[in-house]
């Protein structure tokens, strides 16, 4: 802050203005994408940098597993393409899960911004790309190798010309060949549109560079975090979580350090590494165990690299928080989205009135391989095959003051794809999706509900499914009395049990049924408002049964 009140008027102006540039980068990939995941879910970052590459402001739409390690990923763009190669013109790639955003699915594109012929900082964006080659989108690899096409950080354009080596390299090694490379471009064109918005600011301000509101902007969120973090009782919190893992149980440890203008979130006891594709590239830990840190500390707070600085977060390397290349970790989002839980279920012992519980947390993404049979007849012009992904959201845990939310997708925050976009890109039909009554924990404030899926391929048609599910032997947790939420369930319509994890099939006239898991409820399910239990029971949230079972009504 300036001792110019004048000043500082005007820098929250230009900071606002930074504000809206990233949001229209990223409305830009939204416009432009090619695949539903961008489109329709909202899987995506994007954001600007200074010219050290500290994030100053992140677009609202976006996910925080992609927002936050995209914040640290930038620097490592500076560092290995090094500043004596940084041209005008230039744009730059990577998926590397370890310095990117955790797994090979996730495009990230870096953009130099330049004025009057000065580097002044870089925009950043960051997509799910529906398939980058190896096993597909599926958690059965044990090596990041069998995964899928690696891009090292290097350079797509340099002073704007094209590097069509590495886009035909693309376009050889995965099926939907005309989806991934136009996503890669929608990405590059998104920065672009950042980059033409802040020349315009540049100019209406009549400014030279960012440095100035850049300084502004992280000294004004420093304090403010450290504020909020100075206010918190100090101490030790600690808290496990169970969840499924790949044929055994994995569990996520940590004990939370309160200190005066820090906080330390170590994960030592965790599991150690999985053989399966669920690990976790330390980057994606952080991202996700800060967003939760964040969430009940400073939610109001910018997110930008001088807001997250003050969450120190740690992981045994080898643990399944810390995974080393070449370890799989191709749905390393079923294990990090726990992370928020573990680190709100340790503050609970210190927010108590501000935490909720425990949710669904993981997204239910399924990846379809949709093939003709070879005995069906087609119609002419019909698709012979498809690649599809489409998520699916469980439900919120209660909080103390309020039900938890149905099939929606916290920590993520994305969107599901509708039922009838995700059909028009490829031959399946969707016979069911709707919230699954009684799956929200009980409690004074029920857990938010989960849904039933039930989607089956085209006549013609048979699918290979790449199941990532969570929450089924293991739900989510009550918190102060309340109970569980139910867990949830994969099958075949003919009662045949689906895995959890990996790789399977379902046969042409079958039907898959998705019944994903519900939040836990907080506090007494004995003490909710009647009110609030007839008005369940009108709506088909809970059943007689339950109602008097569970609530006593």
């Amino acid at each position: 802050m300036t001792n110019n009140p004048f000043d500082d008027v005007r820098m929250q102006v230009m900071w606002n203005r930074l504000i809206s540039v990233v949001e229209e980068q990223a409305l830009t990939l939204v416009r432009t994408a090619f695949s539903t995941s961008t489109r329709e879910a909202g899987d995506l970052s994007a954001g600007i940098f200074d010219r050290k590459g500290q994030m100053l402001a992140q677009a609202v739409t976006g996910t925080p597993g992609h927002v936050n390690a995209m914040g640290e990923a930038v620097g490592h763009f500076i560092r290995e393409i090094g500043p004596e190669n940084i041209f005008e013109g230039d744009v730059y790639i990577t998926n590397d899960p370890w310095r990117g955003t955790g797994h090979l699915h996730d495009i990230t594109m870096v953009t130099p911004s330049f004025h009057k012929g000065s580097l002044i900082g870089y925009f950043a964006s960051t997509a799910h790309v529906v398939d980058v080659g190896g096993r597909g989108f599926g958690p059965d690899a044990n090596e990041v190798y069998e995964e899928g096409l690696f891009i090292p950080i290097m350079k797509l354009m340099e002073r704007g010309k094209v590097n069509r080596d590495l886009v035909n390299i693309v376009r050889n090694n995965v099926r939907e060949a005309d989806q991934v490379v136009g996503d890669i471009f929608s990405l590059a064109a998104c920065n672009d549109t950042g980059h033409r918005r802040l020349e315009d600011m540049l100019r209406e301000f009549d400014l030279d560079d960012i440095d100035h509101v850049a300084e502004f902007v992280l000294e004004a969120s420093r304090r403010a975090t450290l504020e909020r973090i100075a206010a918190l009782p100090k101490g030790r919190a600690h808290y496990a979580m169970t969840c499924d893992g790949y044929n055994e149980d994995v569990t996520l440890a940590l004990t939370l350090d309160i200190g005066k203008d820090a906080i330390h979130a170590d994960f030592a006891g965790t599991s150690p590494v999985s053989k399966f594709g669920i690990n976790v590239p330390l980057i994606y830990t952080k991202a996700y165990a800060c967003y939760g840190l964040k969430c009940a500390i400073a939610p109001d707070i910018p997110n930008n690299a001088a807001s997250l600085a003050p969450f120190v977060v740690t992981a045994p390397k080898g643990s399944i928080l810390n995974a080393p290349r070449p370890c799989p970790v191709a749905v390393r989002h079923v294990i990090g989205h726990f992370l928020p839980d573990v680190v709100l279920g340790a503050l609970s012992q210190v927010l108590p009135e501000r935490v909720p519980t425990e949710g669904a947390s993981a997204l239910w993404n399924i990846h379809m391989s949709v093939r003709a049979r070879t005995d069906a007849i087609l119609a002419e012009g019909a698709k012979e095959r498809a690649e599809m992904l489409m998520f699916n959201s469980g439900g919120t845990g209660a909080r103390p003051a309020l039900d938890g939310l149905s099939a929606t997708a916290f920590p993520s925050g994305v969107h599901t794809m509708s039922i009838e976009a995700t059909e028009q890109i490829g031959p399946v039909v969707f016979w069911r999706k709707e919230l699954l009554p009684g799956s929200g924990g009980a409690g004074t404030h029920r857990g938010g509900l989960g849904q039933v899926v039930e989607v089956a391929p085209a006549e013609g048609y048979e699918f290979h499914f790449n199941a990532m599910f969570d929450r089924i032997a293991n739900p989510a947790r009550g918190r102060a009395g309340g109970q569980a939420g139910r867990g949830g369930s994969a099958r075949l319509d003919d009662g045949t049990i689906m895995r959890t994890k990996g790789r399977q099939f379902v046969p042409g006239g079958r039907r898959l049924i998705l019944e994903l898991p519900g939040g836990g409820g907080h506090g007494d399910p004995k003490s909710r408002d009647r009110e609030a239990v007839r008005s369940d029971l009108a709506d088909g949230y809970v059943s007689l049964k339950q109602a008097v079972d569970d609530y006593g009504y």
